[in-house]
């Protein structure tokens, strides 16, 4: 295959601002689109190498299979063996637990299916993944088994033919992305079936140029490089991806591949030798960047600063420079390194980090091998954190309550379950991580949208057919209305790309509304929803905000740093929220239960008690904060738990 200098231009294109987004830059809010840019590229040259071995009668799966071997393992093992130290060293029992679980699913080559089932993509959680971006590479290993194989099936169909399967298969996969991110938004954006036509794009690209050739056409070379760069400064978080919204970016790659002979500008544009150069280190600064970040993250008591992040930046690009040269280059060589011992070191590589990631997984991110026990108890979310469960209380009888929230909500679950089963009462559990209660509530950063409303649509049916009498809810009522992240005043700030995480109405479209005027519509929103569950002759039973610390209390524990907060920013943080306490108060059925004096006094909010964690991240109450409030509900609620 012709070497083209203007794809490693591309890839430059593609790399630069997926690093820059990852480091929270929010002039590059689609940033992100680099990898589907990278996704179209490796459809065009797999293709144009594939089609050229069929033609020549020189194809062979074993021999495409060591390419991509010396392609993409060594320098990916080399990053993932980097990163275990700075795991053992820095990360808290669950992420490490969490890491090593990655481990197994990077050598597998399912990564994306591991982070689907984990997070969303923009989840803050997900920003302290160190392994994160190689869902992408799990996605392209999944092109790379399939579609060699279908090819040289279908060859004997004619290339025309293949040509025209593989244009249907992309409109398939093109329009099934369009249903999957209104109804499966975090499996539509990492799974392979949604992001196959991004890769069939850069398929069909390759026959057309394997048929007439690179044409020169500066007008729509430019046009395709213009809708790239338009992509990542306008898009962002809360632009549905992968769909129809992703032509843009994509279509941009097929043109600059179609139309991009190396005199147009856009070429010439593209091979500078500093753009070139970036481009040939792109796969290995696209897989340090992410560690690094990551790691950052972890030992930051809120997010880290963008002057950090920028020389992080650059260090991925050092790191990069040095891993491509002394590390994919000589891998790469055949002469070098020849195929029996690629594929020793693959097999042994790959059966390695699996090994150590099983091994970590099933012994808790090796706990008790990293700290001792006492320290455990009182630190690892493991032992702190509620489990979830679908029934509460004495799972034989019918359930006449139910507990309804977000994931404060959730932290209640065992402590509540207790106190069901005490009294010989059942819950059924209606939550939903990151979902405000509320029928038309979502927010922008995340892909909550239908999932979120799906949730508490069907917790009114399902508390209509069990005869529910009671509904406890639970939650982060402080970060809906002010729709930021807790400041706490003395340093720390929760984590995440953005101190914005605005919520809004599922139907309003323009975000940039005015804070009051938002935050009154988020009010009435909320209230609504209590005054369904109130018209349905349910008893709600309201918990208010507990503290935020705008710090994980556990790392800030593991860190021997102070966990307690002024009680001033508590109080200013709840002060918007006295207009929708007093709405839900005016409300027939309704009962408040304040929370005031269990974790704040009148200096500070406390976050432990004798060394043990009332909550075991910034906001979430652990089991033993949650038990702390046991004897308030049994007076509160004791006499209707019996009925």
């Amino acid at each position: 295959m012709k070497y083209r200098a203007e794809i490693d231009g591309l890839r430059a294109l593609a790399v630069v601002p997926v690093i820059l987004f990852h480091a929270g830059f929010e002039l590059f809010s689609g940033g992100f689109v680099g990898v589907d840019v990278f996704f179209v590229i490796s459809g065009y040259l797999i293709t144009t190498i594939l089609i050229e071995d069929i033609e020549n009668k020189q194809f062979s799966i074993v021999n495409f299979y060591e390419r991509r071997a010396r392609r993409i393992l060594p320098a990916l093992f080399f990053v993932m063996l980097v990163c275990i130290p700075f795991a053992w060293m820095w990360m808290l029992p669950n992420q490490m637990k969490d890491f090593s679980q990655s481990l197994v699913a990077v050598s597998l080559f399912a990564s994306n299916i591991l982070f689907w089932r984990e997070s969303g993509y923009f989840d803050a959680a997900a920003e302290e993944k160190p392994l994160l971006h190689t869902w992408s590479l799990a996605v392209e290993e999944q092109y790379y088994v399939l579609f060699p194989i279908f090819l040289i099936l279908a060859w004997r169909f004619g290339k025309n033919r293949v040509f025209w399967m593989i244009v249907v298969m992309a409109a398939v996969s093109l329009l099934l992305s369009e249903w999957g991110w209104r109804n499966k938004a975090t499996a539509n954006f990492y799974l392979a079936p949604t992001r196959a036509w991004e890769l069939f794009s850069g398929s069909i690209a390759a026959f057309i140029v394997q048929k007439q050739g690179v044409q020169r056409n500066n007008l729509l070379a430019l046009v395709g490089l213009a809708a790239i760069i338009f992509s990542i400064f306008f898009y962002d978080e809360t632009t549905p991806f992968p769909s129809v919204y992703a032509l843009v970016p994509v279509i941009g790659v097929v043109m600059l591949v179609l139309y991009a002979e190396k005199a147009t500008f856009a070429a010439k544009l593209l091979s500078m030798r500093g753009i070139v150069g970036i481009g040939l280190i792109s796969y290995s600064a696209y897989l340090w960047h992410q560690p690094l970040f990551a790691f950052a993250r972890i030992e930051s008591v809120s997010e880290p600063s963008l002057l950090l992040m920028a020389i992080l930046a650059v260090s991925s690009l050092f790191l990069a420079y040095l891993s491509w040269r002394y590390i994919e280059t000589p891998f790469r060589n055949n002469r070098g390194v020849g195929s029996a011992k690629i594929l020793v070191y693959s097999s042994f590589g790959l059966l390695l980090f699996a090994s150590f990631g099983f091994v970590g997984n099933k012994q808790e991110g090796f706990a008790l091998q990293r700290y001792d026990r006492d320290y455990l108890i009182k630190t690892d979310i493991n032992f702190l954190r509620s489990k979830r469960y679908p029934k509460l209380g004495n799972l034989n009888l019918s359930p006449t309550w139910a507990l309804l929230g977000d994931s404060h909500a959730d932290s209640l679950q065992e402590a509540f379950s207790k106190m069901l089963t005490q009294h010989n009462k059942s819950a059924l559990v209606l939550t939903e991580a990151g979902c405000p209660p509320s029928l038309n509530l979502w927010r922008h950063d995340m892909d909550y949208k239908m999932r979120c409303h799906d949730n508490y649509l069907g917790a009114i049916d399902k508390i209509k057919d069990a005869s529910i009498q009671h509904v406890l809810i639970s939650a982060r009522y402080a970060l809906y209305i002010n729709s930021t992240r807790f400041d706490n005043t003395i340093g720390g700030i929760e984590k995440g790309r953005s101190k914005e995480v605005i919520y809004d109405l599922i139907d309003y479209k323009d975000t940039l509304r005015a804070a009051d005027e938002r935050a009154h519509a988020i009010e009435n929103e909320l209230v609504s929803y209590v005054v369904k569950l109130v018209d349905e002759g349910i008893n709600v039973y309201i918990l208010e905000s507990i503290p935020e610390f705008g710090w994980n209390v556990s790392e800030q524990l593991s860190a021997s740093l102070p966990t307690n907060i002024p009680r001033s920013a508590f109080d200013e943080r709840v002060e918007s929220l006295q207009s929708l306490y007093r709405r839900f108060s005016n409300i027939h059925n309704v009962t408040l239960l304040s929370t005031d004096g269990f974790f704040c006094n009148e200096i500070e909010c406390i976050s432990t008690v004798d060394g043990i964690p009332l909550f075991y991240d910034s906001n979430h109450l652990s089991n033993f904060g949650a038990d702390s409030l046991l004897d308030y509900f049994e007076s509160n609620l004791m006499k209707n738990i019996n009925e």
